[in-house]
């Protein structure tokens, strides 16, 4: 069962924002929780504490079962395009040149990764077959 979290308003351009969530993308939790510790950007403070965020709410939905055993992994990452605050910055000859200063929606979920068992029976039956 998967669990959602959301960041809404992150006074970081989407762009970077991206770059950061691409690191990530598809990887287990314990090892998106190291990569976003030791990752010098921004938004990887952000993106951790995100992410600590979604694996609280699976717990919430999934009391009776244990964390360790579950095997987290993070699903999907989309970074969405907030509001932008528009700013004027003085220029010469009395023009003003508009500044942009961005915003960005994060969304993250995070769900328990289920691999088929491979046994020696399932590999015999496949040779089999071919």
């Amino acid at each position: 069962m998967e669990a959602v979290a959301r960041l809404n308003n992150v006074p970081t351009s989407p762009r970077k924002m991206r770059l950061v969530a691409d690191l990530v993308r598809g990887k287990r939790v314990g090892l998106a929780l190291s990569i976003l510790k030791f990752t010098p950007n921004h938004g990887s403070i952000r993106l951790e504490k995100l992410l600590l965020s979604a694996v609280a709410n699976w717990q919430a939905k999934n009391p009776d079962a244990k964390l360790e055993e579950a095997d987290l992994y993070i699903k999907t990452v989309m970074v969405d395009e907030g509001r932008s605050l528009k700013r004027l910055r003085p220029a010469p000859q009395g023009r003003g040149h508009r500044i942009r200063k961005r915003s960005n929606h994060v969304t993250l979920v995070v769900d328990a990764f289920n691999a088929p068992e491979v046994t020696a029976d399932v590999v015999e039956t496949n040779e089999k077959a071919n």
